[in-house]
């Protein structure tokens, strides 16, 4: 189970990539359109920090955030390779999620974001964001009950 996260980060990574293209080539900078009416927008938002624009230009950190957690997931991974699929899905979207925002940083300086939630009041945030939010939960959870998992193997 070492392969198959890797290839769901990597269509993440392009899915994640693709999206934001989508949002520079087809929203002005500031611009927002409704998704879902009252729940979800569309608005292309330039981020050179993390949620709520916390550490703003200081891409020095992320840089190394990314450069320690991409290779230490990595090597989790390797060292779960025949043990839990679970935790290795986690793993696999916090390199997607870390890779995705990456990617951004060294090419623009800054990160792409859009989607709005209109119902409460809550950071813009892409596909990557997603992606690291859902990893980080599942590799709590599995460290919350490891026990159990092994259990079951």
């Amino acid at each position: 189970m070492f392969i198959l996260p890797l290839i769901l980060a990597a269509l993440l990574v392009v899915a994640d990539q693709l999206v934001k293209f989508w949002i520079v080539g087809n929203l002005a900078l500031g611009e927002t359109t409704t998704l879902i009416p009252k729940v979800l927008s569309l608005t292309h938002y330039q981020n050179d920090g993390a949620a709520w624009s916390i550490l703003a230009g200081q891409m020095w950190f992320f840089t190394l955030v990314t450069v320690i957690a991409v290779p230490a997931c990595g090597i989790l991974l390797w060292r779960n390779r025949h043990g839990s699929k679970f935790y290795a899905l986690g793993l696999g979207l916090v390199i997607a999620g870390a890779v995705g925002n990456f990617i951004d940083r060294l090419r623009l300086g800054y990160v792409v974001d859009m989607f709005q939630t209109d119902f409460i009041s809550f950071p813009i945030f892409n596909v990557a964001d997603m992606c690291l939010t859902i990893g980080v939960a599942i590799i709590f959870i599995y460290a919350m009950f490891e026990e159990r998992f092994k259990e079951k193997k």
